[in-house]
C-alpha cells in the first residue's frame, strides 16, 4: 500500500505539468501578495508619489495695479503684449544634436524678429562695449547672483572660486564652447565644431556675428536655468509686432517648443513730467527678493518677479503687486503639458489715485524749462573763458565755449558714433583729427616720462594734467596697473605727488614701482629685464591703444581740441546735424561750413528755441523744481522736477545704454529736485524769523528798525540787498514786503540777546529760538510725501545770517511748499501727500487719505494779519507782479552759494482772502529771485486762466527786458 502510494506520488511530482502548475500557483500567490501590498497596504503612499511625478504646479502672474491722476487719467497701466517663449520639449539622441537643434531654432527666430523690426529679449548681464569687448552690466551681490544662476547654484557660496571670479570674456567663451557648461555656439577648442552641411541642415550660418552669438548664448543660458522643470517656458522675445506674431504662428509646428503667449508690459503716460514721481518697474534683484520677502513675512517674491524700482512704483509695491495665481497641470516624461487639473486665479493689484493734476504738471514743467533756458540764453556770452571769481554771484557769465565743451561732455554729441561704421564723412574727418591729437599727446607724455628733467606736475599744462590725472586715477587703476590697496597714503613721496604736486610723473611712477604700488606685469609679461625707460615706453603704448575707445578719455581730448582751436565750433555745430540731434537744415549746415552762420549766434538760437535744452548741457543753471499744494489739507497738486526722463525706456526690458546716460548726465535727472535737492531758503525764511521775533517779544508788529544798508552789529558786517542804498525806518510788514536783510539780522541778534550777558548776543540762544519756530513750520522733519525725501536741516550756526535764511539752513522745495501752505492757512502745518485714495480692481475704495497735522504755529491773529499784509504788499508793489489779475501773497528768496550763480526762490499762495493753492518754486543757480518770481507768476496765470495759454507755453526761452531782468532784487 505504502509502496503503491509512493509510486503514485513519485509519478505525480515527476510530471512536468504538475511542476508547472505548482510554479504558477506560487507565482500567482506572490503576485497577489504584491498587488495587495501595492494597492491596499501602501496604495495611498504610492499614489501620492505617482501624482508627484506627473503633476506640476505653475504660477499665473498677477496683473499690476494702475496709477491715475486726480481726474482719473491713466498714468501707469498694463498693455497687452505678445511674447515669444521656448520650452525644451525635444528628444535628442546626442548633445550635439540638441545644441544644433536649439541653436538653429533660436537663430531662425531671431531672423524673423529682425525682419519685422523686433529683437530678442535677454536679461543677460553681459554686453559688448564700444571696444568690442565683453563686460558685465551688474556688480556686487547682483553680479554674484548672476554667476550663480548661470552655473546652476541656488546659493552663490556653492560656486567654485574660479566661477565666483570668472570674467565676462571667459564666461562667454565657456558658455559658447563645448565644455560642461557650453552650448556649442562658439568654440576655441574646436576649430570647426560643426560641418557646413550640419549648419545648413539646422538653419545656421557658417559664421555668427559677435552680437548674434552673444544673444544665442544668453537665451540658451536662460533656457538652461529652467531645465529642472521642463514644463516652464522661457521668454526669448517681448512685446513683438503683429507681423512677427503672424510669422511665428504660421511656422509654430516647425519650431518645436516655440510659442507666442499673451503678457503685459508696463506703460507710462506723460512720462517726462511724471517719471520722478511714479518711477518705474524692473526685474527684481537679489537684495530686493530678500528685503521684500522679509517685509511680507512670506516667500512671495522670486527671481522672475517684476517690482517697483523707484518712486511710487517702489513705495506702493505691496499694494500694486497683486497676488499670483496657481495652476496644476499634468505633464508627460518630456515635460509636455497634457491637461490642466485645477486653477486658482490671480488677484489684480490695487489701483492708486493721485492728488496731482496732469495739466498743471505739464504746464509747470514746460514753464520751468522755458525759464531755465531763458537764464542760460541771457547769460551766455561770446567768450572762450571768464573769471567768475571777480564778480558777484548774480553776474556770473556762461562763456559760449563752456557750451561747446558740454556738447561732448554731457553726451549731446556721441563720441562713439564718430568712430562707428555708420559715421558720416564729417564724423570720420573729426575722428581722424582725434587720432592725430591722441598720437601727439601720448608722444608728449612719453617724452615727459623718458626725460631726465621731467617737470613737476604743478608746472605741466592744464591739458597735460587732465590727461595724466585720468590715466593714473581711472585707467591704470581699473586695469590693475596701479594697486590702490598697496599704496601708503601717508608716504612722503605720495603726498608730494597728490598734495604738493612738486614731483614729476616719472619720479612718482619710478617710486611706485620700487614700492610695488604698480603691477607692471599687466603691461608686459616679460618685465624682468626691462629698465624704467622701457617700462614707461611700453606703458604709454599700452595706454594709448587702450583708451582709443574710452569715451570718457575721448571727451577730455575733444575738449582740448576745441579749446586749442584744433576742432572749430563751426564743425562741432555741423555734427549736431550729422548725428541727428537737430532736424536737417541744409542752408544752416552750409552756412556753418562756409562761415556765413556764426557758431555763437547758432548756439544761442538753438537754446532760445529749445532745440538744445538746458538739461542737455548740464551747465549752471540746468534744473529746477516747483511744488503746488492745497493749504487746507496737504494734498500735492503738482510736484515738478526738471529735468525728467522717459521711464518707459527703463521699465520692462531696460535700455541699459539710456540708463547709463541718465546716470552720468550732469543735470542729474534721477535726482528729484523737488524732494531731494536741499539749498538755503534765502529770504523766504524771513516769515519764521518774523513769528519768532514777535512771539518771543524782541519786536512788536508795529515797531520799526532803521536800515542803514549794512548791518554792522556782527563781524563781518552783512549788507542788505539794497546796499549801498538803505531802507530807512521799516516795520515788520514793510520788512517782509521789501525783504530787508538788515531788519531780520537785527531780529536774529535780539533773539540771541535773550540768552546773552553784558549786552552780548548769544548765538546759541538765537539759533535755538529760530529752530523752535522753524519746527512749528515743519522744517524739523520730512513732509511725509510718498517718495524719497532729503532730511531738512535747520541752521545751527550764526544767528544773524540764519535769521535771513542763510547760515546752514537747507530745505527741499516740498518742504518750502509745506511752509508756504502753513503761512497761507495761518498756522496749521499739514503733512503732504500725493495719494488721494487706493481702490481694489473692482473700484471699491480700500484706503482714503485723511489730512495729517504735523504741528501748529504759535502766533496771534494780529501777527498773521501783519505777515499776510507784508506778503500781499510784496506782490502789489513788485514791478513784475503788478499786472497779475488776482489778489495773492508771496515772498521771494535768493540763496547764495560760493562760485556759482545764486539759487532763485519764491513762495506764495492764492487767492489772498481764501487760499486754494500754495506754491514754492526754485531755479537752481537761477541768478536772482526775480526769475523764480516770474515763473510762479506765469504758473498762477495758467492755473486761473489769466492769460492765453499759448502766450505762456511758447516753446521757446522766457526772456524779459531784452534778455535781462533790470532792477531785479538780489534778496
Amino acid at each position: 500500500m505504502f509502496k503503491k502510494l509512493k509510486k503514485i506520488l513519485s509519478r505525480f511530482f515527476q510530471s512536468r505539468s504538475v511542476i508547472l502548475s505548482i510554479l504558477l500557483v506560487v507565482m500567482a500567490f506572490v503576485l497577489v501578495r504584491r498587488l495587495f501590498d501595492l494597492q491596499i497596504i501602501n496604495g495611498e503612499s504610492y499614489q501620492d508619489n505617482y501624482n508627484l511625478q506627473i503633476t506640476r504646479e505653475t504660477t499665473i502672474p498677477s496683473t499690476r495695479g494702475c496709477i491715475y491722476d486726480s481726474d482719473g487719467n491713466l498714468l501707469a497701466y498694463n498693455k497687452l503684449a505678445y511674447d515669444v517663449t521656448f520650452q525644451d520639449v525635444g528628444s535628442y539622441e546626442t548633445t550635439r544634436e540638441k545644441n544644433l537643434t536649439i541653436n538653429g531654432y533660436l537663430y531662425q527666430i531671431m531672423q524673423i524678429l529682425y525682419a519685422n523690426g523686433d529683437d530678442v529679449y535677454t536679461d543677460f548681464a553681459i554686453r559688448i562695449n564700444d571696444a568690442g569687448e565683453y563686460e558685465y552690466t551688474k556688480s556686487g551681490t547682483n553680479l554674484l547672483r548672476f554667476r550663480a544662476d548661470v552655473y546652476g547654484q541656488s546659493d552663490p557660496a556653492d560656486m567654485t572660486p574660479a566661477q565666483k571670479a570668472v570674467s565676462a570674456e571667459d564666461m562667454v567663451k565657456e558658455l559658447g564652447g563645448d565644455g560642461d557648461y557650453g552650448f556649442w555656439v562658439i568654440s576655441d577648442s574646436l576649430e570647426k565644431p560643426y560641418t557646413a552641411e550640419e549648419l545648413a541642415q539646422y538653419g545656421l550660418p557658417e559664421t555668427l556675428s559677435q552680437e548674434d552669438a552673444l544673444k544665442i548664448i544668453a537665451m540658451r543660458s536662460a533656457i538652461n536655468q529652467n531645465n529642472y522643470q521642463k514644463y516652464i517656458s522661457t521668454t526669448i522675445a517681448k512685446d513683438i509686432s503683429d507681423k512677427s506674431m503672424s510669422s511665428l504662428m504660421e511656422s509654430k509646428g516647425y519650431y518645436v517648443g516655440v510659442d507666442v503667449e499673451e503678457s503685459s508690459i508696463r506703460v507710462y503716460n506723460e512720462s517726462l513730467y511724471y517719471a520722478n514721481i511714479i518711477g518705474y518697474t524692473g526685474k527684481i534683484s537679489a537684495e530686493e527678493i530678500q528685503s521684500l520677502n522679509t517685509d511680507s513675512g512670506e516667500n512671495k517674491y522670486d527671481t522672475t518677479d517684476i517690482v517697483g524700482k523707484a518712486g511710487l512704483e517702489q513705495y506702493y509695491e505691496k499694494e500694486l503687486q497683486g497676488v499670483d495665481g496657481k495652476k496644476t497641470v499634468y505633464v508627460n516624461n518630456l515635460g509636455k503639458v497634457l491637461k490642466e487639473d485645477s486653477q486658482v486665479d490671480p488677484q489684480t493689484g490695487d489701483d492708486i489715485y493721485l492728488t496731482l493734476k496732469t495739466d498743471w504738471q505739464k504746464a509747470g514743467y514746460q514753464l520751468l524749462e522755458q525759464y531755465v533756458a531763458g537764464i542760460v540764453w541771457s547769460n551766455t556770452w561770446d567768450y572762450k573763458e571768464f573769471d567768475n571769481s571777480q564778480v558777484g554771484t548774480n553776474e556770473i557769465v556762461i562763456p559760449v565755449y563752456d557750451i561747446y565743451y558740454a556738447l561732448f561732455e554731457n553726451n549731446v554729441l556721441s563720441v562713439s558714433h564718430l568712430r562707428s561704421s555708420e559715421a558720416t564723412e564729417l564724423e570720420k574727418k573729426v575722428y581722424n583729427m582725434f587720432l592725430d591729437k591722441k598720437e601727439q599727446l601720448f608722444a608728449d607724455l612719453k617724452a615727459e616720462l623718458l626725460s631726465d628733467s621731467a617737470k613737476p606736475y604743478s608746472e605741466l599744462s592744464k591739458e597735460m594734467q587732465a590727461y595724466i590725472t585720468y590715466l593714473l586715477d581711472t585707467t591704470m587703476t581699473e586695469l590693475g596697473i596701479i594697486r590702490e590697496d598697496a599704496i601708503d597714503t601717508t608716504d612722503s613721496t605720495y603726498l608730494a605727488w597728490t598734495n604738493d604736486e612738486s614731483i614729476s610723473l616719472r619720479d612718482y611712477l619710478t617710486y611706485a614701482i620700487s614700492k610695488d604700488w604698480m603691477d607692471i606685469t599687466q603691461i608686459s609679461t616679460d618685465t624682468q629685464f626691462l629698465d624704467s625707460d622701457e617700462i614707461f615706453s611700453s606703458l604709454c603704448d599700452y595706454l594709448s591703444e587702450y583708451v582709443t575707445d574710452d569715451n570718457n578719455f575721448s571727451k577730455i581730448v575733444y575738449r582740448y581740441m576745441i579749446e586749442n582751436d584744433q576742432l572749430s565750433p563751426q564743425i562741432e555745430c555741423q555734427l549736431l546735424y550729422d548725428q541727428g540731434i537737430l532736424e536737417p537744415d541744409d542752408a544752416t549746415y552750409q552756412g556753418l561750413g562756409d562761415g556765413s552762420v556764426y557758431s555763437f549766434d547758432f548756439i544761442k538760437d538753438k537754446i532760445y528755441n529749445l532745440e538744445i535744452k538746458p538739461a542737455s548741457l548740464g551747465l549752471s543753471p540746468c534744473s529746477g523744481s516747483m511744488v503746488i499744494t492745497d493749504p487746507n489739507n496737504g494734498n500735492v497738486l503738482a510736484c515738478i522736477s526738471y529735468p525728467g526722463y522717459d521711464n518707459n525706456r527703463l521699465a520692462n526690458d531696460m535700455d541699459e545704454e539710456y540708463f547709463s546716460e541718465l546716470v552720468t548726465d550732469k543735470s542729474s535727472p534721477f535726482y528729484n529736485k523737488a524732494t531731494q535737492e536741499l539749498t538755503a531758503p534765502g529770504s523766504t525764511y524771513k516769515i519764521v524769523t518774523s513769528v519768532a521775533g514777535v512771539m518771543e517779544g524782541v519786536i512788536s508788529e508795529g515797531e520799526t528798525i532803521n536800515c542803514t544798508g549794512k548791518f554792522e552789529d556782527v563781524d563781518p558786517a552783512i549788507k542788505c540787498w539794497i546796499y549801498p542804498g538803505m531802507h530807512g525806518s521799516v516795520s515788520l510788514a514793510t520788512a517782509i514786503q521789501e525783504s530787508c536783510n538788515y531788519f531780520f539780522n537785527a531780529v536774529g541778534v535780539r533773539l540771541g540777546n535773550l540768552g546773552g550777558t553784558n549786552g552780548e548776543s548769544d548765538d546759541a540762544t538765537g539759533i535755538a529760538k529760530l529752530a523752535k519756530y522753524a519746527s512749528m513750520f515743519g522744517f524739523d522733519q520730512e513732509t511725509g510725501i510718498e517718495m524719497d525725501e532729503s532730511t531738512p536741516r535747520i541752521s545751527d550756526q550764526a544767528e544773524a545770517p540764519s535769521a535771513m535764511g542763510q547760515g546752514n539752513n537747507a530745505y527741499a522745495t516740498v518742504q518750502l511748499a509745506r511752509y508756504a501752505a502753513t503761512i497761507a492757512n495761518s498756522g496749521t502745518c499739514y503733512d503732504l501727500t500725493l495719494v488721494d485714495k487706493i481702490t481694489d480692481s473692482t473700484g471699491r475704495t480700500i484706503m482714503e487719505k485723511e489730512p495729517v497735522v504735523h504741528s501748529n504755529v504759535e502766533a496771534t491773529d494780529s501777527l498773521w494779519n501783519t505777515i499776510h499784509t507784508g506778503m500781499n504788499q510784496m506782490i502789489k508793489q513788485n514791478t513784475y507782479w503788478q499786472d497779475i489779475e488776482i489778489d495773492m501773497a508771496g515772498k521771494t528768496g535768493t540763496a547764495e552759494e560760493t562760485g556759482v550763480p545764486s539759487h532763485a526762490l519764491f513762495i506764495g499762495y492764492a487767492p489772498y482772502d481764501n487760499p486754494e493753492i500754495a506754491i514754492a518754486c526754485r531755479i537752481t543757480n537761477g541768478y536772482t529771485s526775480a526769475n523764480a518770481s516770474l515763473l510762479a507768476k506765469d504758473m498762477i496765470r495758467y492755473i486761473y486762466d489769466l492769460a492765453d495759454k499759448d502766450t505762456l507755453i511758447t516753446g521757446h526761452a522766457s526772456v524779459y527786458s531784452g534778455g535781462t531782468i533790470s532792477g531785479a532784487r538780489t534778496d
